[in-house]
C-alpha cells in the first residue's frame, strides 16, 4: 500500500473530518453512521461494533478496540488519531500508548454535566498531545467540569450546515419526496426508553390541527415493541438523507434534542425549534436549551413536564413565532470551527513530533476508571437482579436468540450494502478497503481472541 505524508484515523466523525485535506490517506473509523459518510465523503472508513452490542466483555472490549486501532495505524502509517467524544475510551488510549509515534488529539466539548466522568478528566487529558475544543453557542452557561480548565484550544462552533451548500427549499423538498406546498417539521428526539417515548408521543401531540402538515421523522415512531407512538392524525413521513444538514431548508420548523450538533445546524439554518433536552449522559444538554431560550433563539420545553412538550411544540403553529425565532437566528456568528480544527489536526500530523505518554499516568487512569467502574458494577449487579426477579415473576413471551456463530467479514463501503450489516445480530467485522493480507490475518487473530467460543444461545427477556 503506498504510504503518504499524512493519515488521519478519526474516530466518531466530527465535522471537522470533512474539511481535511483531500488525500488518500484521511480515514475514518467511525459507529453506526459510517454507512452514510464513506460514500458522502469519499473517504475509506471501518465500523468497529460498540460496546453496547453486547459481543464481547467490556474489558475485551477495551482490548478489541486498542488492538483494531492499533492495527489500523500499522496498515496506513497513520500519524494521528482525533477521538471526537464526551469521554475517550480505554481502548483509544491504550492505543496511544502502543503506538507512542502516533499523535493523539482529544475534540473534547464543553457542557459537562457533573457526572462521575469528572473524576478522570485531568488523568485523560495528560494522555493528549493536543485537546481541542470545538465552541459551544452556550458556552456562557457552561459551569461543568471542563468550563475552567486551560487545557484546550478552543474554536468557533462546528456545524454540517453550510450555508454556500445548502439546498433550497424547493430543492431540499424535492429530494426528499415531499410536498412543496405544504408544511413541514423535522422531529429529531429519538425513541427506546419509556420516557423518552412519551417525550416523543407528547411533542407530536403538541402538532395535532396543523393545517396541511408533513411530520418528517428520521426513523419509525415505535417503541421495542412495535407500538406506534404517534397520536391519530399527523401525515408522518419517515426519511433518510446525509448529511441532514444540507436539506434542513426544507422545515417550517422543528423539534428536537439539544445535543451539540442539531442546535449548531438547526439554528444556523434559521429554523424555527423547540428543543426537549435528554439529560441522560455526560452533555448538559439542558443548559444549552436554557441558554437558546434565554436569548431568544429558541424555545425550550420542560423535559420532565409532558404537558409542557405538548404546549411549547404547539407554540410552532403560530408563523409570528416561528417568524421571530428564525429572524433571531440570523444574528449568529458563523459556524467555521471545523475548518479551524482541521488545520490544528493537519498541522499535528505533519509537522509537530507526538508526546511521549506517561506510562505512570496511563497506570494511575486505568486504576481510577477500574475504581469508578467497580461502584457502577455493584450498583448494575443489584439492579439485574431485581431485574431477573421480576422477569420471573412477570416474564416476556418474546424470546431472544444471540447469534455467535463466526463473523462476516467484508470491505463494503455504500450505505445500502453497510446498513443491514451493521444493524444485524451477526457480528460483522469491516475493512477498508485495499486491505494488505497482513492486516486482514492480524484483523482475524484479533477476532478470535475478542469473542472466543462461538456458540449459539437463547434467552427469555
Amino acid at each position: 500500500m503506498e504510504k503518504c505524508l499524512y493519515r488521519f484515523v478519526i474516530i466518531d466523525y466530527p465535522p471537522a473530518a470533512a474539511k481535511l485535506p483531500p488525500s488518500k490517506g484521511n480515514l475514518t473509523d467511525l459507529p453506526s453512521g459510517i454507512a452514510e459518510i464513506s460514500e458522502y465523503m469519499g473517504i475509506r472508513t471501518e465500523y468497529i461494533p460498540g460496546r453496547d452490542r453486547e459481543w464481547m466483555t467490556r474489558d475485551l472490549w477495551d482490548q478489541y478496540l486498542r488492538d483494531r486501532l492499533v492495527a489500523l495505524i500499522e496498515e496506513t502509517d497513520a500519524k494521528l488519531i482525533s477521538f471526537d467524544g464526551v469521554v475517550p475510551y480505554p481502548g483509544v488510549i491504550a492505543a496511544k500508548v502502543k503506538a507512542p509515534n502516533t499523535s493523539l488529539v482529544w475534540v473534547r466539548r464543553g457542557l459537562w454535566q457533573k457526572k462521575p466522568q469528572r473524576f478522570v478528566l485531568g488523568l485523560q487529558s495528560k494522555m493528549m498531545d493536543h485537546i481541542v475544543e470545538p465552541g459551544d453557542i452556550a458556552r456562557a452557561y457552561d459551569f461543568g467540569p471542563t468550563a475552567s480548565r486551560k487545557d484546550s484550544t478552543l474554536t468557533s462552533p462546528v456545524s454540517l450546515f453550510d450555508k454556500s451548500t445548502a439546498f433550497s427549499r424547493d430543492e431540499a423538498r424535492q429530494i426528499l419526496g415531499l410536498d412543496l406546498d405544504r408544511p413541514a417539521v423535522l422531529v429529531q428526539l429519538g425513541t427506546g426508553d419509556s420516557d423518552v417515548n412519551e417525550k416523543m408521543t407528547a411533542a407530536l401531540s403538541g402538532l395535532l390541527g396543523w393545517k396541511d402538515l408533513q411530520v418528517i421523522l428520521t426513523k419509525q415512531p415505535l417503541d421495542k415493541d412495535g407500538r406506534s407512538l404517534a397520536p391519530e392524525g399527523l401525515d408522518i413521513r419517515v426519511v433518510r438523507y446525509f448529511p441532514l444538514a444540507k436539506v434542513l431548508h426544507a422545515f417550517d420548523a422543528s423539534v428536537c434534542a439539544t445535543g451539540y450538533n442539531g442546535v449548531h445546524e438547526l439554528l444556523p439554518a434559521l429554523i424555527p425549534t423547540v428543543f426537549v433536552s435528554n439529560i441522560r449522559g455526560t452533555d448538559d444538554q439542558d443548559a444549552r436549551a436554557k441558554w437558546c431560550h434565554d436569548f431568544g433563539f429558541a424555545l425550550r420545553a420542560d423535559q420532565a413536564d409532558l404537558a409542557d412538550i405538548s404546549a411549547k411544540v404547539r407554540e410552532l403553529q403560530n408563523p409570528q413565532v416561528r417568524a421571530a425565532l428564525s429572524a433571531k437566528c440570523a444574528e449568529l456568528p458563523e459556524t467555521t470551527g471545523g475548518a479551524e480544527i482541521a488545520r490544528i489536526l493537519y498541522e499535528l500530523a505533519t509537522a509537530k513530533e507526538p508526546v511521549r505518554p506517561s506510562r505512570t499516568t496511563f497506570i494511575r487512569l486505568n486504576i481510577q476508571e477500574h475504581l469508578n467502574r467497580g461502584l457502577r458494577h455493584v450498583a448494575y449487579l443489584g439492579l439485574r437482579r431485581l431485574a431477573l426477579v421480576y422477569r420471573k415473576i412477570r416474564p416476556h413471551n418474546i424470546v431472544e436468540i444471540t447469534r455467535e456463530e463466526p463473523p462476516i467479514w467484508g470491505d463494503q463501503s455504500s450505505a445500502k450494502d453497510l446498513h443491514p450489516l451493521i444493524k444485524g445480530n451477526r457480528r460483522f467485522e469491516h475493512l477498508i478497503i485495499g486491505a494488505s493480507d497482513n492486516y486482514k490475518k492480524r484483523r482475524e487473530e484479533i477476532a478470535e481472541v475478542a469473542y472466543g467460543d462461538l456458540t449459539e444461545s437463547s434467552g427469555r427477556k
